[in-house]
C-alpha cells in the first residue's frame, strides 16, 4: 500500500513478493508523473460531497495492468462511493471516535476532538487524537487499507475495517494520520496521507497512499527513516507527503509528534466539505465549545414557544449539536476515559434519568434478556418527543427512535432505552440489519409503548382510552418507580361486574418503602377471567387497562374522603409528602454534587496523566545520561 512499493508496470514482477501482503500496493505509477505534482496543496476540484464522485477519466492514466496479473485495482472514485454509507456527517465523525474507544482496554485516557487550522491556506481542519496504543508500520498500512481489522475483542465495537476510510472521505477530501507505538521497548512513528485531491488533479485511475516510518534511536535520542536515504521510493514517499499535505517542510511535519506523547493516534482531516449552499458543513463558529451542523444550526425559532421548547430538547439538539451527540453516544465510560470537545469535558447524560413513571419491561430474544427502561420524559406533555434510544456493545445506533405513528397523541412523550446486542448494525452504524430478529424488535417495542401509554396516560391528564386493547404486558414489568402523582379511579369491567378495586403495587416512591428503606416487593397482577400469565394473547375489548396509583396518594385521597377521618390524620399525610419532596430536592441536589466531583476526578485524571508522561520522559533523558557518563568513565580508566 506504501508509494515506497510503486513502480513502472515493467517492473511489477520484481515486487510480486510485496504484492502477496495484505498491505498490497493499489497502484502502479510511473515515477516521471509524480513530479508534475503542484508544490501548494490545493484544494479538490469539487467542494460538494455529494457531486465529489464526478471524476475526469481524460485525466486518468492509460496504463494497464499487464496480462495474467494476480491483483486488482482499486478506483479512486471508489474512496468517494465508500463513504457514501454515511447519511449523516456526525456518523462520520462517531466512527473515529469509536476507534479511540476500542483503544481503552490498552489504556486509552481521552480522545480530544477540535479544530485545527491547514497552514498552507489558514482553512479550518478537523482534529481527532487519542492516547491509545498507536499503530506501528505495519498496522498503519492495515489502516489505510481495505478489510483489514486488527479487534479481535468481542467488546469492539469496530470489526469491519473500513470505518476509517468512509468517515475521514466523508468528512473531508484529505486526511494525514501521525501515529506512534510502543511495542517491547521499540518506540516507532508512522506518518500516512489518503489524499481524494492528490488523485483526482493527478487523473491516477487507481489508489496511492504515501506513508513514511521512523524508528526512535536510543544512542543519538532521535527518530531515524527506516528507508535508506538513497532509496528513490523513500525520497518519493516523503515528497508527496511534503506537496500534498498540509506541512511543506519535513521539519514541520515531524513537528506535529511533539504533543502525541510516547503512544497515540493523531487525525487531521482537511479540505473540509461544503454543503450544497457552498458552506462548511462542519460549524466551528457557532459555539467555541462545540461542533455544529451548519445547515441545522442557523435554523432557530421564536424563544418561549411550545416548538422552540421541543427544538431544544436533547432528541432534536443532537442532530446538529456534536457535544450533545456525544453526551448520549456511549451507554457507558469507564470514568477513567474523557471526550475532550473543543477543550472542554463532554459531561455524559444517562437518558434514563429523564424519564419520569418509569418502567423496566423484559424483552426475550432467541438468546438472553435485555432489559428496557420506559417512561415519560419528564417535559411531557409540553414537549413532542418520543422514541427509543438503542445501543448496540455500548454504542447509540438510533437515537430517539419512533416506532408508532401515534394519532390523538398516543404514545406521545413515551421514550425507553435498550442495548440490544442480539442484533447486527449496519456498516456505517446508523441503523440495523433489517433481518427477522429485528422486526420482530420492532413489533415487540411497539407493544410496549402503547401498552405504556395506555396503562400511564392519565397520569398526564390526557383521556384514557377505554377502548384501547393492549397485551397483557403487566407480567413483563420488574418494577415501577415513578413520580408519585395521583391517578383518577375508573370503572372496569372483569368478568360482567363492575368493581372500583386497582392492583396493590408497591413503589419505591411510596411512603411504606420509603421509610423501609428497601427496594419494592413484587406483587403478581391479576387478569381477568379467561386470561393466563404469559400468555401472548391481546385482552378482551371488554376489559379495561389498568392504572396504577402511589400508595401515599392514594392514603392521602382516601383520608380526604372519609368523613371519619380527623383533620389532624390528613396534615399529618400532608407533612409526609411535603417530607419526600424537600428529600428529593436533596437528592438531586447530591447527584450535582457527585457529578461535579466526578467531572474534578476527570480533571486531575488527566494531570496526572501528563505527569506520567513527563516522567517517562525524564526517566529516559536520565538513562541516557548515566549511559554517556558510564562511557565517558570507562574511557577515562
Amino acid at each position: 500500500m506504501d508509494a515506497n512499493g510503486v513502480k513502472l508496470e515493467s517492473n511489477l514482477l520484481n515486487i510480486s513478493g510485496q504484492l502477496k501482503q495484505p498491505h498490497t500496493v493499489y497502484a502502479a505509477v510511473d515515477d516521471a508523473n509524480l513530479c508534475s505534482t503542484s508544490p501548494i496543496c490545493e484544494a479538490p476540484i469539487i467542494r460538494q460531497f455529494w457531486k465529489a464522485g464526478v471524476y475526469n477519466d481524460e485525466l486518468a492514466s492509460k496504463s494497464r495492468t499487464q496480462s495474467g496479473s494476480t491483483y486488482l485495482h482499486i478506483h479512486p472514485r471508489f474512496l468517494h462511493s465508500n463513504a457514501t454509507s454515511h447519511k449523516w456527517v456526525f456518523g462520520a465523525v462517531a466512527e473515529l471516535i469509536d476507534n479511540a474507544v476500542d483503544e481503552i482496554q490498552n489504556g486509552a485516557t481521552f480522545v480530544i476532538i477540535d479544530k485545527t487550522i491547514n497552514p498552507r491556506n489558514g482553512s479550518s481542519a478537523l482534529l481527532i487524537q487519542d492516547d491509545g496504543n498507536g499503530m506501528d508500520p505495519e498496522a498503519m498500512r492495515r489502516c489505510l487499507s481495505f478489510g483489514f481489522s486488527d479487534k479481535s475483542s468481542i467488546s469492539a465495537i469496530g470489526k469491519y475495517g473500513n470505518g476509517f476510510k468512509t468517515s475521514t472521505m466523508r468528512l473531508g477530501a484529505d486526511v494525514i494520520v501521525f501515529s506512534r507505538n510502543m511495542t517491547d521497548r521499540k518506540m516507532t512513528q508512522s506518518v500516512g496521507l489518503l489524499s481524494y485531491t492528490y488523485l483526482t488533479r493527478e487523473g491516477y485511475d487507481r489508489i496511492v497512499v504515501p506513508m513514511v516510518h521512523y524508528e526512535f534511536n536510543c544512542i543519538t535520542r532521535s527518530f531515524v527513516s527506516l528507508q535508506s536515504k538513497d532509496n528513490d521510493n523513500s525520497n518519493l514517499n516523503l515528497s508527496m507527503l511534503l506537496q500534498w499535505s498540509p506541512y511543506s517542510t519535513h521539519e514541520e511535519l515531524l513537528k506535529q509528534f511533539e504533543n502525541v506523547g510516547p503512544h497515540g493516534t493523531k487525525i487531521i482531516v482537511y479540505n473540509l466539505w461544503l454543503d450544497e449552499d457552498r458552506r462548511m458543513e462542519l460549524d466551528f463558529d457557532s459555539d467555541p465549545e462545540d461542533i455544529r451542523i451548519t445547515r441545522d444550526a442557523r435554523s432557530k425559532l421564536k424563544d418561549g414557544s411550545r416548538q422552540a421548547e421541543s427544538e431544544q430538547h436533547l432528541a432534536n439538539r443532537l442532530c446538529y449539536s456534536l457535544r450533545a451527540y456525544l453526551s448520549v453516544l456511549y451507554l457507558k465510560l469507564p470514568e477513567t476515559f474523557a471526550m475532550v470537545l473543543r477543550g472542554k469535558v463532554v459531561l455524559y447524560h444517562n437518558v434514563a434519568t429523564d424519564l419520569k413513571y418509569t418502567e423496566f419491561i423484559m424483552y426475550k430474544p432467541t438468546e438472553g434478556s435485555v432489559v428496557t427502561t420506559i417512561g415519560f420524559i419528564k417535559e411531557a406533555p409540553l414537549v413532542n418527543v418520543h422514541g427509543f434510544n438503542v445501543y448496540h456493545k455500548n454504542r447509540l445506533i438510533l437515537p430517539f427512535w419512533p416506532v408508532v405513528s401515534f394519532s390523538a397523541n398516543r404514545g406521545r412523550g413515551v421514550v425507553g432505552i435498550l442495548e440490544a446486542n442480539f442484533i447486527e448494525p449496519t456498516h456505517d452504524k446508523q441503523d440495523f440489519e433489517k433481518t427477522s430478529t429485528f422486526q420482530k424488535l420492532v413489533h415487540r417495542l411497539k407493544e410496549m409503548t402503547l401498552e405504556y401509554w395506555d396503562y400511564h396516560c392519565g397520569l398526564l391528564g390526557y383521556h384514557i382510552n377505554k377502548k384501547a386493547t393492549v397485551t397483557p404486558g403487566a407480567s413483563n414489568f420488574v418494577h415501577q418507580h415513578g413520580t408519585e402523582q395521583s391517578i383518577p379511579m375508573r370503572k372496569f369491567s372483569m368478568g360482567g361486574e363492575t368493581t372500583r378495586k386497582q392492583p396493590m403495587i408497591t413503589t419505591i416512591n411510596s411512603r411504606a418503602s420509603f421509610q423501609s428503606k428497601s427496594l419494592p416487593n413484587l406483587v403478581q397482577p391479576s387478569f381477568p377471567p379467561g386470561f393466563h400469565q404469559g400468555s401472548n394473547l391481546k385482552r378482551k375489548p371488554s376489559y379495561q387497562p389498568i392504572t396504577f396509583k402511589s400508595e401515599a396518594r392514594m392514603e392521602v385521597n382516601s383520608i380526604k374522603g372519609s368523613n371519619r377521618t380527623g383533620l389532624a390524620n390528613t396534615r399529618d399525610a400532608i407533612n409526609v409528602i411535603e417530607e419526600n419532596r424537600k428529600l428529593r430536592a436533596q437528592c438531586s441536589e447530591f447527584e450535582k454534587a457527585e457529578e461535579r466531583l466526578k467531572f474534578k476526578v476527570m480533571q486531575l485524571k488527566m494531570e496526572l496523566g501528563e505527569a506520567q508522561k513527563e516522567y517517562v520522559r525524564l526517566s529516559g533523558e536520565l538513562q541516557f545520561l548515566e549511559k554517556v557518563k558510564g562511557e565517558t568513565s570507562f574511557q577515562y580508566i
